[in-house]
């Protein structure tokens, strides 16, 4: 086998990996952890530190797989099949800033290191009023995802990154609901301890950003495979549903844009793993996130219409994979402000 055969079969082992966390068909979990504290299940994030994803993004350098953002995106786009809420991105976030001890507690799921980096609403900034002196931290991040499962914060500072223990003196946390059934944290520092690191988000921040393009890419797929499940089922006037040809017509514009999503999300990942041009890097991920974004929200609303009166209610499984794009689409910034970037970065090509 080539180099790019073994390399596809190792992004098929990837997906196939998700199997022990993913289970086709089975939203029981899923549903049974919304609206709790801390939203995901501890023991699954131990089993999926086990599996190391955490570390498929990382350079061989830190013990990573040496698979790059196409492994990491192969991997998201499954656990967004499955609507996973365990902080994986988040964490795999905060696993490539950090090195030594803290790195080794995340890679083994002693620790659940969540960035807080986010001072204002629809911002890819991480540049921030936070301040970190002489060892101590003051100020405020909006937006943490899945705060309430944080064992430590990794802080953006005016001064560069620390890493605060969420108990730690100093340190407030406050959440809210999201539709989904999982968290955003406010999170103030008020001359907390805290541990300056070296390094920055910038790269991290576009890998997270491409990877949830991934998962609202899988759980896009999902919610259409489900809604060609439900028509071709569902009887009226003597026939399936599926078989009208408006409902026909309905389905291929949702294919057409769940297929441009692919495009987009491989190819940003490709980008990101030959080309060491940030700006470039930047580009691919706008582009790869707003036509995620939108092609998400597009698929799984229409994908409600399609089921009917059903699609409407909270027990219909199709009403949990809109609720999940409607965080998602937001998450790491929405659709205009990665289309105002992406022209910005290059203004010569077609908008996304």
């Amino acid at each position: 086998m080539d180099q790019a055969g073994e390399f596809r079969e190792s992004l098929r082992m990837v997906r196939d990996s998700a199997a022990a966390i993913v289970p086709r068909g089975d939203l029981r979990r899923i549903r049974a952890l919304r609206f709790t504290d801390p939203g995901f299940d501890r023991s699954t994030w131990k089993q999926i530190c086990d599996l190391g994803w955490l570390a498929l993004p990382l350079p061989e350098s830190k013990d990573g797989s040496g698979l790059g953002m196409r492994g990491f995106v192969a991997l998201a786009e499954e656990l967004g099949s499955g609507l996973v809420p365990e902080p994986l991105i988040p964490a795999a976030m905060a696993a490539q800033v950090l090195s030594g001890a803290p790195l080794a507690d995340l890679l083994a799921g002693h620790s659940i290191v969540i960035p807080a980096w986010q001072e204002r609403p629809n911002s890819l900034d991480p540049a921030s009023g936070t301040t970190l002196r002489n060892g101590r931290l003051a100020g405020k991040k909006l937006f943490v995802p899945m705060a309430a499962g944080a064992d430590l914060f990794l802080v953006s500072a005016r001064e560069g990154l620390a890493l605060v223990p969420r108990d730690a003196a100093g340190v407030t946390l406050s959440l809210d609901r999201t539709q989904d059934g999982g968290t955003f944290g406010t999170v103030a520092f008020d001359d907390a301890p805290a541990t300056p690191l070296p390094g920055n988000l910038d790269r991290a921040l576009e890998e997270a950003t491409l990877a949830t393009a991934a998962y609202l890419l899988g759980l896009s797929r999902r919610a259409f495979a489900l809604t060609l499940d439900y028509i071709a089922t569902r009887v009226q006037f003597g026939h399936p549903i599926a078989s009208f040809q408006a409902l026909r017509h309905r389905a291929a514009d949702l294919k057409i844009q769940w297929e441009l999503m692919r495009a987009s999300v491989q190819s940003a990942a490709t980008t990101l793993d030959l080309d060491p041009d940030l700006p470039l890097c930047r580009a691919a991920v706008s582009r790869a996130k707003a036509r995620a974004a939108d092609a998400s929200l597009f698929i799984t609303r229409q994908a409600i219409q399609l089921h009917g009166g059903i699609g409407y209610t909270d027990e219909a499984d199709i009403g949990l994979f809109l609720r999940k794009a409607m965080v998602h689409a937001n998450l790491y910034g929405s659709a205009a402000l990665h289309r105002a970037r992406y022209a910005a970065l290059a203004p010569e090509e077609q908008d996304a």
